[in-house]
């Protein structure tokens, strides 16, 4: 990385850029904390090469699919389905928000915390 400088009256200042923020959700973020907190080393190279909004990008994409397929075949597994929201929502509701947990806890341990 080359840096580069203006004048501005007597003194010469570096131009910098800001680099543009991460377009992550939950997971990314999840993960930029779990690297900062626990594999500081590995944050900081990714943050200095480059690296780390791309890996974040991606560790939330990739969750963001594998929730979704993991609780699509987590309910045809438990017999949830569209005919159960319209018999009984509350039961409905109870099965589907077990769903998400259990997924959304695959989901952290696989792609997030690892």
């Amino acid at each position: 990385m080359e840096l580069t400088y203006h004048k501005e009256g007597e003194y010469y200042l570096p131009d910098l850029i800001v680099p543009e923020a991460p377009k992550t959700g939950k997971y990314g973020m999840l993960r930029r904390k779990f690297l900062r907190e626990n594999r500081n080393g590995t944050y900081t190279a990714m943050l200095l090469t480059g690296k780390l909004n791309p890996h974040l990008e991606e560790i939330d994409r990739q969750a963001n699919e594998m929730m979704e397929t993991l609780t699509a075949q987590m309910a045809k597994q438990e017999g949830v389905s569209e005919s159960l929201k319209a018999e009984n929502q509350m039961r409905w509701v109870g099965l589907m928000n077990n769903i998400r947990a259990a997924a959304e806890e695959i989901v952290l341990t696989e792609l997030v915390y690892r």
